[in-house]
């Protein structure tokens, strides 16, 4: 027999096999049955199949993952960083603040609504067991291309999910985004973030220390809607079909949500826990594991003790369940009675199902049978450790020769094809305006939102009596990436870092979504690390900790994987919300400028993506030490009165910031384009690193010299107008005008004509 044949059986054979049928390759099944020295239960193989699966273990990124903490030193501000349910900053004053964002893209697909509505309840649980208030959400999505038939389906449901969850859960939604393209179309992504906010002494860790303790679990009653849910659909790819097997997508109930926080953070503020973790992926079998290893070694647990919703779940699947709003804490016997009136006021079942102790084992009865004897740090934290192959794959070389020049691609090079140009691009999907989607996310409840969607970041007040507040932004262009994954990690962190900065706020810290297709393929696995290595080198630059985040593999219909999207959230810190800087100018004969170099760089361009469907060159250069300077200058002049408005310049360059301004502000502008720069690639050249900021003109000679100070270029374009048009001087010799209800009406009419 050759030795593909060979193989070919062995495969066939394994496929067979109950381990297989689990998702366990067979060397990963002899592991654990070295590790105990037997066959493993058929529990302990659920538990094992979960936590070791892709989704659970990271087993394919650690080796790069490690960059994070090896490259990136932790600065002052942190005080919570890799390895916890969430990181967590010092923001001042005695505050501190925990953010996370998460992926839940392959539940979202299958089931769109409960997809996107579970990740938005994963990721609130993954805060309040840090022991702080969730207090703001956003939601980083991607689409597949806006036309086609399914995309309606997929977008429907996923934002009426979002909005759905979060509006009963009471938090506000301040910002994200929505992408289009053909890669995502059989692999949306739904990546969630969730920030939260407490005082130092309020942070708990995920562990169970004090032998003797007792094992709560509290919240919503386990079923059968999430058996094998995230942590196994997240971690086989997709075929041209869907999922080869669809594991019950999780089934939220927001407002058992509502009440699980208020009781946990009553049960945490009155001391009453000494450790504390949520379910999520990998239900009961992450949580015990989990806590256990975290803490004195050992538990051990009485499964049968488990309130079901469906009395016929057999142990394994119990095990294996991720059905939401569950919770599991670890308290002290003597406070026990005092943690279950809080559950009871607050109409929460809970029961003891364990207890901590010094064995070094965690082990499962089910009606006085021992199920599972295991090592817990075995299942939760000792996993699989591959180094896939990776290898730059030989087809990003035509790739990046391909670049958008003059001559490969038609540009407008007169008055009236750049005004047509302008109001296409408008209404481009991912130009328009996001109001459709927006208006059914409530932005504002609680009453401390202070700049939201459609603003550079999303900002919440903190301290209401101070006023120090926060800012929160996330961003990545996946075609940067999908041209040179290194620089295209870079460039999404830049741009979240100065959406940040151009509100006011000093970036603080960074987390991460990374999402691409099957790490079984070098060529995937090569722009992951190289990713992992650009950003981690990025915020060594910028003195930026990564303080945690999330990957997600497997993202790929086929052989067709989506573009590599690592989606960077920043956030910051502002002293005083009142001193904030918003994107609407609002004084006629106030002066604009922009800030930074403008270069021929269309490539990865949404012009390039909209008017001719093209993907090639090379990404923009980025200066790291530049973009820095540009945030000193943006969060000074913001601090010193010096400008009244700002805003970031990415998608669609220069020509769509001055139109998103206007719309903003309801008020017009006169710009006049440098004569020593071609009026199309000042238009929409989406070079890094650069903003449109405006200032009374008393302010014009301090602006021009702070910028000098921090060795940024700047250009005066023009002024703010008392009219309702934008126009723009020095069009190829000519102007160009459009109203503002002109404008707007192309914005806002295009996702309501697609998905209304």
């Amino acid at each position: 027999m050759s030795v593909d044949n060979v193989a070919s059986a062995k495969a066939n054979s394994d496929v067979e096999q109950p381990f297989a049928a689990l998702g366990l390759k067979l060397d990963e099944y002899e592991r654990i049955k070295e590790i105990l020295g037997r066959r493993p239960t058929s529990s302990e193989l659920a538990m094992y199949s979960v936590m070791w699966s892709e989704h659970c273990s990271y087993k394919s990124s650690k080796v790069h993952l490690r960059q994070f903490g090896d490259k990136v030193p932790a600065n002052d501000s942190m005080l919570v960083g890799i390895g916890e349910n969430a990181g967590v900053v010092d923001i001042g004053d005695g505050w501190a603040v925990t953010f996370k964002v998460e992926s839940h893209n392959h539940p979202s697909y299958v089931e769109p609504y409960q997809g996107a509505a579970t990740g938005i309840g994963g990721i609130v649980r993954d805060i309040i067991s840090m022991g702080a208030r969730p207090v703001a959400v956003m939601d980083p999505l991607r689409f597949g291309a806006p036309e086609h038939p399914d995309t309606r389906r997929v977008v429907n449901g996923i934002v009426a999910g979002i909005g759905g969850y979060g509006n009963c859960l009471g938090l506000p939604n301040i910002g994200g985004e929505i992408v289009f393209d053909p890669s995502y179309q059989g692999n949306p992504l739904v990546n969630a973030l969730c920030v939260g906010t407490m005082k130092h002494e309020d942070i708990h860790l995920a562990k169970a220390s004090g032998v003797g303790n007792s094992v709560i679990l509290y919240g919503a009653r386990t079923g059968g809607d999430g058996i094998g849910g995230v942590s196994v659909l997240a971690s086989e790819t997709f075929d041209a079909d869907g999922p080869a097997k669809r594991p019950s997508v999780q089934v939220g109930d927001p407002f058992m949500e509502k009440l699980l926080i208020e009781c946990t953070l009553e049960v945490l503020h009155a001391g009453l826990v000494e450790g504390i973790q949520d379910l999520g992926g990998a239900g009961i079998s992450c949580a015990t594991s989990e806590l256990a290893s975290n803490g004195e070694g050992g538990m051990h647990v009485w499964l049968d003790r488990v309130l079901l919703r469906d009395s016929t779940l057999s142990p394994e699947e119990i095990l294996m369940s991720e059905s939401q709003e569950r919770m599991c804490a670890v308290v002290e016997p003597s406070k026990v009675d005092a943690f279950l009136d809080v559950c009871k006021k607050w109409d929460i079942e809970a029961v003891v199902i364990g207890e901590v102790n010094a064995s070094g084992r965690l082990t499962v009865d089910w009606h006085g049978e021992q199920i599972v004897d295991v090592p817990p740090r075995s299942v939760a934290h000792d996993g699989p450790v591959y180094e896939r192959p990776y290898a730059r794959p030989d087809w990003m070389d035509a790739r990046q020769a391909d670049a958008p020049t003059a001559e490969r691609l038609a540009r407008p090079n007169s008055a009236e094809a750049v005004r047509e140009t302008l109001l296409r691009m408008v209404a481009a999907p991912n130009l328009a305006a996001k109001t459709w989607v927006t208006s059914q996310y409530d932005r504002y409840v609680r009453g401390n939102t202070v700049l939201a969607q459609p603003e550079d970041s999303g900002m919440i007040r903190v301290d209401e009596v101070t006023g120090r507040g926060i800012a929160v932004s996330t961003d990545c262009n996946a075609r940067f990436a999908a041209l040179d994954p290194y620089r295209g990690a870079q460039l999404a962190f830049a741009e979240s870092y100065r959406n940040v900065a151009t509100t006011g706020a000093r970036p603080l810290a960074v987390t991460n979504c990374l999402n691409f297709g099957s790490p079984e393929d070098p060529s995937v696995m090569w722009q992951f690390e190289q990713a992992v290595t650009g950003l981690a080198d990025a915020c060594l630059d910028m003195g930026t900790p990564v303080t945690g985040g999330n990957v997600s593999f497997y993202n790929q219909t086929g052989d067709v994987a989506i573009h590599p999207t690592p989606v960077i959230g920043v956030l910051g810190v502002i002293d005083d919300v009142n001193k904030r800087t918003g994107m609407e100018w609002k004084t006629a004969g106030e002066s604009i400028f922009v800030l930074g170099v403008t270069r021929d760089e269309l490539a990865g361009s949404e012009w390039a993506h909209e008017i001719h469907g093209h993907l090639g060159g090379m990404p923009p250069v980025l200066d790291l030490a530049v973009e820095k300077n540009l945030a000193e200058v943006l969060l000074e002049a913001s601090k010193t009165d010096l400008i009244t408005a700002a805003h970031d310049v990415a998608d669609g360059g220069l020509a769509q910031a001055f139109v998103e301004m206007a719309i903003r502000a309801d008020r017009g502008a006169t710009i006049n384009l440098p004569e020593d720069q071609d009026s199309f690639v000042f238009l929409w050249s989406e070079s890094a690193s650069r903003a449109v900021v405006v200032a009374p003109h008393h302010h014009d000679q301090a602006l021009v010299a702070l910028c000098s100070r921090y060795g940024i270029a700047v250009t005066h374009v023009g002024s703010v107008d008392d009219t309702t048009e934008l126009h723009f001087r020095g069009v190829y010799g000519g102007e160009v005008s459009a109203t503002i209800d002109e404008l707007r009406a192309a914005s806002e009419a295009v996702l309501p004509k697609l998905f209304g």
